[in-house]
């Protein structure tokens, strides 16, 4: 039987005309328009959302697509029907400080969401006939960063925290369990008592298997198969460590976001670094060798190193050292790659070969969050700025590059200790007991000194936004 000759993905004539002539299923054609280049290049802004009176630090859509969840400085949560812009419900979310995550729990009807935020709480919102009821779940000593829901699962969600501490929710109990905190290498633990953790990420294709990242150079993986519920055996160890062989020994850096693509690719974006892409067979294994860096700069790697070891794919181009970004697969098939940056843009990456394609204007800020819509080409974006922005294939030209994008060289690293208020400020370091307790009593001391030294110098309280974190009446509740 004749071979039938590949159609690359941007061409997007011929892939109707080969499906008006049986050559393409209606299933594939949509798979391969979704992830045409064509439609990539043609990203504009189709509607920008505006209710939020702070900073937009989170933006998600729900399992069909139709509604997307915010939450802000502000301190609220907001539904939106992101076609027309309506604002379907807005609701504080009980939270004292930035709300940094909010998710829509499947198959809850979109009636369960779960925040986390910069106060270290973890809520859990149900939206009722009439009213919003949000209750306390959990506390970790310091920010809360991410959370992540079981794929699938209107129950079970994970959490971490710059405590270093992983807890897993099942919203049947309204429990938390404290699986572990997250603790450095060995050649660490004297001078750093835990790892702050910043991202956490589940497989898709083994929900057993999560990945966290912080204040250093490592994304740990776990399988969660191996904690004893009866909390008869230590479960801190992770089963596989990820690490670009150049970055392994550098103290310097540290992790920002992470994600899981469907085929269980790692994503792992750095600060004042690179992002990089791992294969399962790239890990390090129980115990990261610290001699084993081979490479001294990311510009030298490529698929594979000297002796024919595969090494990370890397990502340039943006710029990641003011706050904590996530990074995103894109396309129905994870075939691109997603960040903001701290130059107010968006990057759009081929996943293969590491490719820049795109970079579109985003915030005059930096663009801290970038969330593919679940089923079309389609992106809500947000930052520094109030507002969150739609983008849909919509222009008429194909984009094309800019000719001003330059090498931006990274600043000084502050990001781990980025403090937005006074109250920020206060709960971080009320929260330095905790993180500094399980350390060993030599060098406690000047460890607590240096972290102080830290959060007192990078505090800037001019960045401190309105927060308009009144409870609502009944009237600002259903909008």
């Amino acid at each position: 039987m004749k071979k039938r000759a590949r159609i690359t993905p941007d061409k997007a004539v011929p892939n109707v005309w080969q499906r008006e002539v049986g050559e393409l299923s209606t299933r594939s054609f949509a798979h391969r328009l979704a992830a045409s280049e064509d439609l990539v290049l043609r990203l504009e802004i189709y509607k920008k959302l505006e209710k939020h009176r702070g900073c937009v630090n989170t933006v998600s859509f729900n399992a069909d697509g139709d509604v997307l969840v915010s939450g802000s400085d502000d301190r609220r949560v907001i539904l939106w029907d992101w076609e027309t812009g309506r604002i379907k419900l807005s609701f504080h979310s009980g939270h004292n400080n930035n709300v940094f995550q909010a998710k829509i729990m499947p198959y809850t009807d979109d009636r369960s969401i779960v925040t986390c935020a910069a106060d270290g709480q973890v809520r859990r919102a149900q939206i009722l006939e009439h009213t919003v009821e949000t209750a306390l779940l959990a506390k970790h000593q310091g920010r809360a960063h991410k959370l992540a829901i079981e794929p699938g699962s209107p129950h079970i969600f994970y959490t971490c925290g710059e405590d270093g501490l992983v807890q897993h929710f099942d919203l049947r109990t309204r429990r938390a369990t404290e699986l572990f905190t997250c603790q450095p290498i060995e050649d660490r633990k004297n001078y750093t008592p835990v790892v702050h953790l910043n991202a956490i990420s589940i497989d898709p294709r083994n929900p057993n298997l999560f990945a966290v990242a912080g204040t250093d150079e490592y994304t740990r993986v776990y399988d969660v198969r191996m904690y004893k519920w009866d909390g008869s055996t230590e479960f801190g160890r992770p089963t596989d460590y990820f690490c670009p062989p150049h970055l392994i020994g550098d103290e310097q850096v540290g992790i920002t976001g992470l994600s899981f693509s469907d085929q269980s690719e790692l994503l792992v974006s750095y600060n004042d670094e690179f992002i990089y892409l791992f294969t399962r067979d790239m890990g390090l294994g129980l115990n990261p060798d610290l001699s084993s860096s081979v490479c001294s700069d990311a510009s030298e790697m490529g698929p594979v190193d000297a002796d024919g070891k595969p090494t990370p794919q890397v990502y340039k181009g943006h710029r990641n050292c003011e706050t904590v970004k996530g990074v995103s697969f894109f396309g129905p098939g994870c075939e691109y790659v997603v960040s903001g940056s701290d130059c107010g843009r968006i990057f759009i990456w081929k996943k293969k070969g590491g490719e820049l394609i795109r970079v579109m204007e985003a915030d005059k800020h930096v663009v801290n969050c970038i969330e593919p819509h679940p089923h079309i080409t389609g992106l809500a974006s947000s930052g520094i700025e109030t507002d969150i922005k739609i983008w849909t294939p919509k222009a008429f030209e194909r984009a094309t590059l800019p000719a001003n994008i330059e090498k931006l060289k990274p600043k000084a690293r502050g990001w781990m200790y980025h403090v937005a208020s006074p109250e920020d400020l206060m709960l971080q370091l009320f929260s330095l007991p905790r993180l500094t307790s399980g350390a060993e009593r030599n060098g406690e001391s000047a460890a607590s000194g240096r972290e102080l030294l830290e959060l007192i110098l990078t505090f800037n309280a001019n960045s401190d936004s309105d927060d308009g974190g009144d409870p609502s009446s009944p009237d600002q509740l259903f909008g």
